[in-house]
């Protein structure tokens, strides 16, 4: 009965490691969660990072037609607000694929003839198009492009938290998670910003 209780008593808890989204959590070893102190990023991880400097770059594109395009306080406020965040964001984005030896995107790689676009990206012609206008179908083509490039960004997290172990790395999932709430409100802000306009 004392051999029992001692067992008992000098028995470990098992480690619990919770799943990705949607995953279920598993028990691991006690050297399985030694390696799990060592977080690593997978090959999704950096393409995220990569794929999104050149999202982010083609809204501060969208952003910079406003200066002469728009009379709206309304929509001039929105565009510094994208602006800014999304300037900090790559910033980050670079010094996070620096850290790690990866190659840094300059951002405009979308211009590259036949380069593939990020969900949601304007192709060059859409951006052409949207240079042409001004006033208030200039406002309307602008918020309706923007929400779009805002969708697409968040099809880009969906992807990242379904695609497994990635988003392990604290950096990757605090800002995949800013840019899903962040977008997901500027979304629903610029949605009522253009029933206005209609």
């Amino acid at each position: 009965m004392i051999q029992l209780i001692l067992t008992l008593a000098l028995a470990q808890p098992p480690i619990v490691q919770p799943g990705a989204p949607g995953e279920p959590s598993k028990v691991i070893s006690p050297e399985q969660a030694r390696d799990l102190s060592r977080v690593q990023y997978v090959g999704a991880d950096i393409k995220f990072m990569q794929g999104m400097i050149g999202h982010h770059t083609q809204a501060i594109e969208m952003t910079n037609l406003l200066a002469t395009r728009t009379d709206s306080a309304d929509m001039k406020k929105l565009a510094k607000r994208i602006e800014l965040s999304q300037v900090d964001e790559i910033k980050m984005m670079q010094e996070w694929l620096r850290q790690r030896g990866q190659q840094v995107p300059a951002g405009n790689e979308h211009h590259t003839h036949g380069a593939a676009l990020m969900p949601g990206m304007l192709t060059e012609a859409e951006m052409r198009q949207l240079a042409t206008v001004r006033g208030k179908a200039f406002d309307t083509r602008f918020l309706e492009s923007m929400i779009k490039h805002h969708q697409g960004a968040l099809t880009m997290v969906k992807e990242l938290f379904e695609t497994p172990e990635t988003a392990q790395d604290s950096t990757i999932f605090a800002f995949a998670s800013d840019v899903e709430s962040d977008q997901s409100a500027e979304i629903a802000r610029m949605a009522g910003m253009l029933k206005e306009l209609k």
